[in-house]
């Protein structure tokens, strides 16, 4: 089983290294110039193009004019997969502009950072529309040394979650960051919790954060509830100061 990687940036990198790691022959792709992660071979365009399972490990915004772009150059029997870290806007894309190869929406719910001590029970999520097809089921099984805690959903229901899980850490980290928190000898568990948190989202581009906000249909929604709520505690301690 081949897998390709196209794209290695920060996560690219990351998950390549993973994949192979995990026993899976990896080919990888990018239009900058990488080492090579461990165990991985750098292939041409075409070459990664025509794996049987082809990672797209590329930024949201640039997603859909990539695949504009190089979906004639994809393999006859190629399985097509995104990891971004929304789902709605991706499937549409594959699925407007990919019409011959099965296609499967998915978000590994890890990096680099998270899964740094290991990726037992971590979420991956797919968002497979026919979850019985032959290459759907020979993934999943090949991934289950891994250990991943597989999560089926359609990809409405990915983004509605993870508006509040991820799109909300994220959120919170960033503007924790704009408070140019500090360690300090007195920190408690709480507090060096939250510093973990800034650490972790601020890791990730901003590129990323900005695109979790765009691209999730569900974000402005978690934004304004956000707002809302600290609305409601500041007017709560206003009432009680006076």
């Amino acid at each position: 089983m081949i897998a390709g990687v196209y794209g290695l940036g920060r996560f690219g990198s990351f998950f390549s290294s993973l994949l192979a790691k995990g026993g899976f022959d990896v080919i990888a792709y990018s239009r900058s110039k990488h080492d090579a992660p461990e165990n991985v071979r750098i292939v041409s365009e075409d070459e990664v193009l025509s794996a049987d399972y082809l990672f797209f490990c590329v930024s949201i915004r640039s997603f859909e004019s990539l695949l504009e772009r190089v979906k004639d150059k994809i393999g006859e029997n190629t399985v097509v997969l995104d990891t971004c870290s929304v789902k709605t806007e991706p499937e549409k894309w594959m699925r407007k502009h990919i019409k011959k190869n099965e296609i499967i929406p998915t978000h590994p719910m890890f990096g680099p950072d998270s899964a740094a001590s290991g990726c037992k029970g971590l979420p991956f999520v797919f968002c497979a529309k026919d979850r019985n097809s032959e290459r759907y089921l020979a993934l999943k099984k090949a991934l289950e040394p891994f250990g991943f805690k597989i999560l089926e959903m359609t990809s409405l229901e990915h983004d509605r979650e993870a508006a509040y899980s991820q799109g909300v850490t994220h959120f919170v980290g960033r503007v924790l960051d704009k408070m140019n928190m500090k360690d300090t000898e007195i920190a408690t568990k709480g507090y060096r919790t939250l510093m973990q948190i800034v650490s972790q989202t601020c890791n990730d581009s901003l590129e990323l954060f900005y695109d979790l906000q765009r691209f999730n249909p569900y974000a402005k929604e978690m934004r304004l509830s956000l707002q809302f709520a600290v609305e409601k505690v500041l007017n709560d301690l206003m009432e009680n100061e006076e």
